[in-house]
């Protein structure tokens, strides 16, 4: 196969996955009959590969789009997929389970891997949509770290004991526990320093790991208007990122909303960020050298490029209008079409969908402008999720799913 880079395209809703070269969109290779878990999304692994969940069929599939084989493993997991991570190695991993489509968390179910034997376990930990970061095993064996909500908690488990269950589902209890705002959504985890983030209103809490327990540390302001529902590393240098959304609670107010691009310096400490504009802005790549949003609005569609320090977008290229996009008066996420955005940071490209249309944008991030629009023969409902590698891109440096 093709050194890359390659782009892999999930149709959740039509159950398929695609492959394609980059920038000639040639497909190299195709997955049928498999639902990803959009939610859990992609979760970068060494030498290029990528880890996601099937939830229609309840496993968890590792992708090699470099090698002779697509679907190098598959292991059983509980579903639906809410969170997937894994150690920094990529060899031990995590899914925790959420509503999927039920109206109140109803699973309290957490699957355990070991990609290096196939072994996996179930064990019971609390219903809800728990977030999950799996720390490395460099001063000890690899800690998994669930950050809950109402009531909020980092709670931390032994992986091997975990690992080790026996039969029957058993419920789990944490090794130790360290309390957090019950509004927590957002996790990242720093690998070389043991740290793990969780995002929450009043900031980002940070921790470190010492021995087999979390020490908590400052929390991070947002240091602006709202707050971050998601959280990422960034990879090329040790900063966080988030989008800051301010404005009406009430989401049929969605086109009020406010968006400011959000990084914290980890080495620094400085915090800096920038204007997005309103509407609804959530997820962000992390291309080579720039990191790209997507803002969604019924005045107007558009990516926005932001240089490494997130002073002021360094471009804003407008994209087509999508049939059944979010309108005034509805809600950003019920029925409606929606974008979906991957990049590498190996890599100046950047990949935008349009949800509905079956197509994707390919947007040369150096320049702003788009090198080819790709048309798929699968309508891409809801945006379908995108993961965009290089063999050699260092973005399992950041082993959260996304």
């Amino acid at each position: 196969m093709t050194a890359g880079p390659l782009l892999l395209i999930s149709d959740h809703v039509a159950g398929n996955v695609r492959v394609l070269t980059v920038p000639d969109g040639e497909e190299a290779a195709r997955l049928t009959r498999r639902h990803l878990s959009e939610h859990a999304g992609f979760l970068a692994l060494p030498r290029g590969r990528v880890a996601c969940v099937d939830d229609r069929r309840g496993e968890l599939l590792v992708l090699d789009p470099f090698g002779p084989e697509l679907v190098e493993a598959a292991v059983p997991v509980a579903a639906p997929a809410e969170h997937l991570a894994a150690d920094p190695t990529g060899r031990w991993v995590a899914v925790t389970t959420g509503l999927g489509r039920n109206g109140a968390p109803w699973s309290d179910l957490l699957t355990v891997a070991d990609l290096a034997t196939g072994d996996a376990a179930r064990v019971r930990t609390r219903a809800g949509e728990p977030g999950v970061t799996v720390l490395g095993g460099a001063v000890g064996d690899p800690l998994l770290v669930l950050r809950h909500r109402e009531p909020g908690a980092l709670d931390v488990h032994s992986f091997a004991a975990l690992l080790g269950a026996p039969p029957g589902c058993p419920p789990a209890a944490p090794l130790a526990s360290l309390p957090l705002p019950g509004d927590g959504h957002g996790d990242a985890q720093l690998p070389c320093a043991g740290r793990v983030f969780a995002a929450t209103g009043e900031g980002v809490h940070a921790a470190r790991r010492e021995g087999g327990r979390l020490v908590a540390e400052a929390v991070i302001p947002w240091g602006a208007p709202g707050r971050g529902w998601y959280l990422r590393l960034d990879t090329r240098r040790p900063a966080l990122w988030s989008t800051l959304r301010a404005g009406p609670a009430d989401p049929l107010r969605w086109t009020s909303w406010t968006n400011r691009a959000w990084r914290h310096d980890l080495e620094t400490g400085r915090t800096t960020g920038a204007d997005l504009g309103p509407g609804l802005v959530f997820r962000l790549a992390l291309a080579r050298e720039h990191t790209a949003f997507t803002r969604v609005h019924p005045d107007g569609d558009e990516l926005i490029l932001l240089g490494a320090d997130a002073s002021a977008p360094a471009a804003r290229v407008p994209l087509p209008a999508m049939d059944g996009a979010p309108r005034r008066g509805g809600t950003p996420w019920e029925g409606v079409q929606r974008r979906a955005v991957a990049a590498s940071p190996g890599a100046r490209w950047v990949a935008v969908t349009r949800g509905g249309h079956g197509e994707v944008h390919l947007i040369d991030a150096r320049t702003g402008g788009e090198t080819t629009r790709l048309r798929l023969d699968t309508p891409l409902h809801h945006g379908g999720h995108l993961a965009l590698r290089t063999p050699a891109d260092g973005a399992e440096a950041d082993p959260v799913g996304r």
